[in-house]
C-alpha cells in the first residue's frame, strides 16, 4: 500500500549534491519566505544550516546574512 504524501510537508536531510527524504511529503517551506516549494522544484538549500530556499536570490541573501552573523 502506498502512503499518500500529497499536500504534506516533507522532512529532508540536505547534502551537497541532493537531499534525502526523512519523512514523506510533496513540499517543504522556504526558510526565509515561508513559501511552499514542491520537491520537484527544490533547487536551493544550505547544507550547513539544513534550510531550503525558494529562489537563488533568497539563497544568496541567506548566505550573506549568515556570513554577517558569523
Amino acid at each position: 500500500m502506498l502512503i499518500a504524501s500529497r499536500n504534506r510537508l516533507a522532512r529532508l536531510q540536505y547534502g551537497p549534491n541532493g537531499f534525502r527524504v526523512l519523512a514523506p511529503g510533496d513540499h517543504v517551506l522556504c526558510a526565509v519566505s515561508g513559501a511552499p516549494i514542491g520537491l520537484d522544484e527544490l533547487r536551493y538549500w544550505s547544507v550547513a544550516r539544513q534550510e531550503p530556499y525558494a529562489t537563488a536570490e533568497i539563497s544568496v541573501q541567506a548566505e550573506l546574512d549568515a556570513a554577517r552573523k558569523a
